[in-house]
């Protein structure tokens, strides 16, 4: 008998492969054995998932720290983790888009106060952006952030001499970090939406809770005090911001290019 998954020989007294440590399957698949495994990854009490989620808030550092020092059965893996939250996004995209549409109809003329005139912005070609759009590509914009956090905490704990993680590391706290807003940003939204909440209300509920946590995991996972943390934490705000910015400088670069290309043409 081999693994299938990597192909090492196998006693048939073993029920995991030494090697890969996956499970050998034995029994031919069936739908009853399709449900014990689902309920055994997710709705078990003692499954992974569950214990990745409760644990990312109470003990942070033994999930993160513990996947980086090499502690992989233990939670669940950082990849499968954020691709479970993606998961969860498209679930709430399609629930906002069906039964929430009109939640995401933000006021035209509510920059009003701000003097902008609303003539000004007929050339605008981001005028025509509706709330409905950002709310489409959620995924895209939650994958493309994981790495200018990573970016922005390697570059903030370099400066201040704190070295002993690399930028993959980096990479793998921000990944629980994110992993972990999202999927309690989608089920906060969802709820709060079904009792008819302002949705910009919720906008500002679950943005100083994505702040609030990600000083609670670089406190917990960097075990640093308060103050030192929170120090940390408005550098990593800041590099952050610098990194937005230059981008918005990039994109902003490129449209005027291709407007200008295209005008050419």
């Amino acid at each position: 008998m081999k693994c299938k998954n990597c192909n090492t020989a196998l006693s048939k007294l073993i029920n995991y492969c030494p090697l890969c440590g996956a499970k050998i399957v034995k029994k031919r698949l069936t739908f009853k054995n399709i449900t014990a495994e689902i309920n055994e990854q997710f709705f078990n009490i003692d499954n992974k998932f569950l214990k990745t989620f409760l644990h990312l808030f109470s003990q942070p550092e033994t999930v993160i720290n513990g996947f980086i020092e090499g502690t992989r059965k233990k939670y669940v893996n950082v990849i499968q983790y954020f691709a479970i939250s993606l998961t969860l996004v498209g679930i709430q995209v399609f629930l906002m888009n069906t039964f929430f549409k009109e939640a995401m109809e933000l006021d035209p003329n509510m920059f009003n106060p701000l003097g902008i005139d609303p003539e000004s912005q007929k050339n605008n070609p981001f005028n025509s952006l509706q709330f409905e759009d950002y709310n489409n590509y959620q995924s895209v914009i939650y994958v493309l952030s994981v790495p200018f956090s990573a970016i922005s905490t390697w570059l903030a704990y370099w400066v201040v001499g704190v070295r002993h993680y690399n930028f993959t590391e980096h990479l793998v706290i921000n990944l629980y970090y994110s992993a972990q807003v999202i999927i309690i940003n989608a089920f906060i939204t969802i709820v709060l939406l079904c009792f008819d909440v302002d949705f910009m209300l919720i906008s500002v509920i679950t943005s100083i809770f994505i702040f609030a946590y990600f000083f609670y995991v670089l406190k917990r996972v960097f075990k640093t005090s308060f103050l030192i943390s929170l120090a940390y934490f408005l550098i990593v705000m800041v590099g952050y911001g610098f990194l937005f910015i230059v981008l918005m400088i990039a994109l902003g670069i490129l449209a005027i290019i291709v407007m200008y290309i295209l005008k050419k043409s």
